[in-house]
């Protein structure tokens, strides 16, 4: 079966801004900020290596987004439900991960990205 998933869409509960950065780092480190995204594909300082080669098996696309620079399409979709994962098939967005959901992967980059995997053989 061939998925209709073309692209995976990712939205941190962070700004991208120096000052947002900072301020998630920092808030992070103290207990205050938390993101169950941002826990999957990124280590203390950048992205996971894990996560990378997990992403680049994917087979489609898995493009991330800070709430406050995600195209509007996304924004619309998520109506401010941060951080997220969406797939953007044929027919359009729907959002597959919530935050619920993501952070029931405690953590676990593998297990993110075989769910990911997964979905892409059962859609």
């Amino acid at each position: 079966m061939t998925s209709n998933v073309v692209e995976f869409i990712g939205v941190y509960d962070a700004d991208s801004t120096l000052l947002g950065e900072i301020s998630y780092w920092i808030g992070a480190r103290l207990g205050t900020t938390h993101c169950s995204l941002c826990e999957l594909t990124h280590g203390l300082f950048t992205e996971k290596r894990e996560w990378k080669e997990c992403a680049a098996d994917l087979g489609v696309p898995f493009n991330t987004f800070h709430r406050n620079d995600a195209p509007d399409d996304v924004l619309a979709s998520l109506n401010g439900s941060f951080p997220a994962v969406l797939a953007r098939t044929t027919a359009g967005l729907s959002i597959i991960l919530t935050n619920q959901a993501l952070q029931g992967f405690s953590g676990n980059t593998a297990d993110f990205a075989q769910w990911l995997s997964d979905y892409l053989i059962n859609s």
